[in-house]
């Protein structure tokens, strides 16, 4: 019986670490590319506030996801607190996440580390931003994870058409892309 409990904790932990290691060679890595460019700067204060998804890679902790935000706040202990809400489509029934972003790159504020789950942390990289903070694309830098995010819930064809071109020419696979329903 002991030993069936500790060779549980035992594929826990090496679980854990796998996860936090990315022992699974990633895509970037698969292809050849270099990592994506991000921007070359950010102001954390004009990045702050709420954002609407427009378009997100596919993922198994948004399936089935609509009417998804994500509202930043800059915080007194540096960090920047991260609010993610979406309309379950099947239920109709909204779902909230709250966690707690940092910048990791102090050069360009573009990267951060994104945390829901403590220890468990993601990467949000900034690799498209409007001068006037409009519209931005935000992925890791494996190219598992793009979002098209938006100030209001739709995005003018043309810029969406551009932006979607700059991430393909990162490497990211925006035919793959699920646009997000906004409305009723």
């Amino acid at each position: 019986m002991g030993t069936s409990k500790h060779l549980g904790r035992a594929f826990i932990v090496t679980l854990l670490i796998s996860l936090l290691l990315g022992c699974d060679e990633s895509r970037t890595e698969k292809l050849g590319l270099p990592p994506p460019e991000v921007v070359k700067h950010v102001s954390l204060e004009k990045y702050a506030g709420t954002w609407f998804e427009i378009a997100r890679l596919p993922n198994r902790f948004q399936k089935g996801c609509t009417h998804t935000t994500a509202t930043y706040t800059p915080r007194k202990d540096g960090k920047i607190g991260v609010e993610n809400t979406c309309r379950k489509e099947k239920s109709g029934q909204e779902k909230t996440i709250s966690g707690s972003a940092k910048v990791v790159d102090p050069a360009t504020g573009a990267k951060l580390k994104v945390t829901f789950l403590w220890p468990l942390t993601g990467d949000y990289w900034i690799l498209d931003l409007a001068d006037d903070y409009s519209f931005a694309a935000v992925g890791t830098p494996d190219r598992n994870y793009l979002w098209i995010l938006s100030r209001s819930p739709q995005m003018q064809a043309e810029e969406y058409a551009q932006l979607l071109s700059r991430m393909k020419n990162q490497g990211f696979r925006v035919e793959q892309l699920i646009k997000t329903k906004h409305g009723p």
